[in-house]
Formats: C-alpha cells, sequence, structure tokens
C-alpha cells in the first residue's frame, strides 16, 4: 500500500539577537499549510518564551538548546493534532536583551 502524503519541509524561519527586545517579534512568515512538526531552536545567550497569539508566555527555551515539538509526525491522513494555516510563531527575551545568536523555527507539514 503506498500512500500519497509526503512529508514536505518548509524554509527556516529565523530571528536574530538584535531584532528581539522585550516585546514579541515574529520569526519568519506564517504557516502554508497545517503543520505536523515543529523545532523551535534559541541559540541566543538568553532563555526566549515562544508565543503563537504574541500575547501570551506559551513556551520557554532555554539559551543554547530547543524545544522539539512533534505532535502528530507518525499519524497518517487527518489524524492526530496539527498548528493550523497561518499560525505565527513570535518569540520575545526571558530577561534582558540577547547579545547574541539568532532563533529558529524548523516546520515539516505534509
Amino acid at each position: 500500500m503506498a500512500f500519497k502524503t509526503r512529508m514536505k519541509v518548509d524554509q527556516i524561519r529565523t530571528l536574530a539577537f538584535g531584532a528581539m527586545l522585550g516585546t514579541y517579534k515574529a520569526v519568519g512568515t506564517a504557516l502554508t499549510e497545517r503543520t505536523r512538526f515543529v523545532a523551535l531552536y534559541n541559540q541566543t545567550n538568553e532563555h526566549v518564551y515562544f508565543s503563537i497569539d504574541g500575547v501570551t508566555d506559551q513556551l520557554i527555551v532555554p539559551a543554547h538548546s530547543f524545544k522539539l515539538l512533534d505532535v502528530s509526525f507518525n499519524k497518517i491522513r487527518n489524524d492526530g493534532y496539527f498548528f493550523a494555516k497561518g499560525t505565527i510563531f513570535y518569540v520575545r527575551t526571558f530577561i534582558g536583551p540577547a547579545k547574541s545568536g539568532s532563533v529558529y523555527v524548523e516546520v515539516i507539514h505534509e
């Protein structure tokens, strides 16, 4: 049995340390497809919060680490959870301004 759904990897979304101040900033563009897998990387020297509404602190990613959100990668067709089409990932620093590095969002969808 061959499945017709194929994995697609989106362009990496990124935001450099100088753009992160005390308020939320968008990391790249909105999702163009419903998304099963997201990896949030923080390669700055400060802890950061990620948000999908640009207001609420939802996920913390410590400095020089990452968070993997595999919400339904092993499901087929319409099973499992998805990040909605149009979702934008936002980031802000946890305490003070970052002095180096960037944050990245990797996305895989069907």
